[in-house]
């Protein structure tokens, strides 16, 4: 174990190390932050003291025993039964797997133009690229060859962003690309087929690839990439992106090398399989124990499971122990929304602020949080603040569109929506506001399609087929079996608001199915006396079961329904009184009395 462990060290600090040296600052950011969250090695005293039951909860990995303390989510669970990577599959994040052995390349021996690589680098990083580029041109070195295209694809994202605006304006559409892309695709198609290109070069030419459209080539490029260098999870990232379906995931030619699990985890919650990721960012808990990026991860996917609560605990724990992050707070923002903690998300927004104020994440956090107070004028202008610093910021477009509909400016929504899409097709938020402006515009047939499409992206969202069901309701349509379908799937999907039992025994009452119209109403009462909600619906539900175990002749089902009515005031009260007169009346056997009989 302890071993694995060094091991890992190795690689992160390595590959920490080099990618920063290529200006790649993400992705070496990663590696960092993963090295720190590797579970550190427990010396004899420690253990010892650790066996005392005055320190059961201290010791290396007490912030995250002190985050996964007993009860609470399924997942906390697991890790106190064993599934997050104790005993013998502990050795290695997924126990029992061989990984393979990938050497770490030697990319120091740049002698004769270590310093003309350093001038570039400098230029580099003050954002002069095409200075950059200029002082490697000549040098053949893979090393000197990456930086020099990289500097050049930046120089052209650079000029390609300054044309959208003076063109089009900071948000407008634009048909401007990269002027670089020709010339680089070009050229390292060329030390491809030569093989004189490393794992760096095929991660650009990758990009290239994806830029002018060919996601195929693309793909097999990436998959070259990090095969040979497993550590750059930039290009992870990208393969991830042109993974659209789980089949072309699995379809994957990858070697196993243990960046491999984190790949599979992150592309499992891209693809909405949540159990999946759950399942293997808790195997990676065993080595990375200490990891904020796997508890944001996993954090991300209790949300997206809805499990509020316990995603809720995780973010709170993260920004305990970094106070300063930025990362993933947008999405604890959007929890913190749907949960309307007002006060959680202004302490969040301030904090941002305060931190750093121009990151997209932190425009749309203050976003969120003028759109919970009302003041969606305030909220869109923090979405296109958010987008001015990134254009391709998808949740910013999507929460806009849902500001524009908030403020009734239709068309402005819709086309928010849209560049979402136009993003990643696979955003089902999108999809649904599409659906939702059409069906307020009475164009049910177009809000179906686009029902339909985030109904297929989020099979397991009661929201989704509900707005479904009433579309298929609606006036325009009376399609009732079809919302019935539609409603039988919100039921098994976690319908936390209740909405889909209800509707269902309405529509069976209204279709004369009375059997089961009492079966669903049964199911609802059920729900509501667990949830202690006794509304208008609970009266209803209440009235029509008294109405038809009277029918039937189960008298006694029928007194107590109508018994529990009379705890309620309104015309149902009077109408449970006369309904146990008249069940009493039956079950004396007395008949009821005619008064036409007497008429003279």
């Amino acid at each position: 174990m302890a071993s694995t462990k060094e091991n890992y060290r190795v690689e992160l600090r390595a590959a920490a190390r080099q990618l920063g040296d290529r200006c790649l600052y993400s992705a070496a950011k990663w590696a960092a932050e993963l090295l720190v969250g590797i579970e550190p090695d427990i010396t004899p005293s420690q253990s010892a003291a650790m066996d005392t039951p005055s320190s059961s909860g201290a010791g290396p990995g007490g912030r995250l025993l002190h985050l996964h303390r007993s009860g609470g989510s399924s997942f906390r669970r697991r890790m106190r039964l064993g599934g997050g990577g104790g005993g013998s599959e502990a050795g290695t994040p997924l126990g029992g797997v061989s990984y393979v052995s990938t050497p770490i390349p030697d990319d120091d021996a740049f002698d004769a133009g270590a310093d003309k690589y350093l001038l570039a680098k400098t230029y580099f990083d003050c954002r002069e690229y095409r200075r950059a580029a200029h002082v490697l041109r000549g040098h053949v070195g893979r090393k000197a060859v990456f930086l020099r295209c990289y500097a050049l694809y930046m120089a052209g994202e650079k000029r390609k962003d300054e044309e959208t605006i003076e063109l089009e304006g900071s948000l407008g559409k634009s048909n401007v690309v990269n002027q670089e892309l020709v010339a680089l695709e070009r050229e390292l198609s060329t030390y491809r087929r030569t093989g004189a290109i490393d794992s760096f070069g095929l991660y650009l030419y990758g990009i290239v690839l994806r830029d002018k459209g060919c996601e195929g080539l693309a793909r097999t490029v990436l998959v070259e990439s990090v095969n040979s260098y497993p550590w750059n999870w930039c290009a992870w990232l990208e393969i991830q992106s042109l993974c659209t379906t789980s089949d072309i995931l699995n379809n994957l030619n990858l070697k196993n090398h243990w960046m491999k699990d984190f790949f599979i985890a992150s592309a499992h919650l891209e693809l909405k399989m949540h159990e999946e990721a759950l399942k293997r960012y808790e195997r990676l808990m065993g080595v990375f124990r200490c990891s904020d990026y796997i508890q944001a991860q996993i954090a991300t996917v209790q949300y997206s499971m809805r499990e509020l609560d316990d995603a809720d605990m995780i973010f709170e724990e993260l920004l305990r122990t970094d106070p300063f992050r930025v990362d993933s707070m947008d999405i604890y923002s959007n929890l913190l929304y749907a949960k309307e903690s007002l006060t959680a998300l202004s302490f969040l927004a301030h904090r941002v602020f305060l931190t750093d104020k121009y990151r997209p994440e932190s425009c749309c956090i203050i976003a969120n949080y003028y759109s919970l107070k009302g003041q969606h004028e305030k909220s869109v202008l923090y979405f296109q603040r958010a987008l001015k610093l990134n254009q391709k910021y998808l949740s910013a477009w999507t929460l806009m569109g849902h500001e524009y509909v908030e403020l009734k400016n239709t068309p402005a929504a819709i086309d928010a929506y849209r560049r979402a899409v136009d993003i990643n097709p696979r955003d089902y938020r999108a999809w649904y506001g599409l659906g939702q402006i059409y069906e307020m515009m009475g164009m049910p047939f177009y809000a179906l399609y686009y029902f339909r499409k985030s109904s297929h992206l989020q099979p397991n969202d009661a929201r989704l087929w509900i707005a479904m069901a009433q579309c298929y309701e609606s006036d325009p349509l009376q399609m009732i079996e079809e919302a019935i379908k539609c409603y039988e799937r919100a039921a098994n999907s976690n319908d936390t608001e209740g909405i889909a039992l209800h509707q269902l025994a309405k529509l069976h009452s209204m279709l004369g199915q009375s059997e089961e119209a009492a079966f669903y109403y049964k199911k609802d009462v059920e729900r509501m006396e667990v949830e202690e909600r006794q509304g208008q619906n609970f009266v209803e539900a209440l009235l029509f079961l008294a109405k038809h175990c009277k029918s039937i002749g189960r008298y006694e089902e029928a007194e107590h329904y109508c018994t529990r009515l009379l705890d309620y005031t309104g015309p149902e009260k009077e109408t449970a009184k006369s309904m146990l007169q008249g069940i009493k009346r039956e079950q004396s056997g007395f008949p009821s009395m005619d008064i036409d009989h007497f008429a003279l």
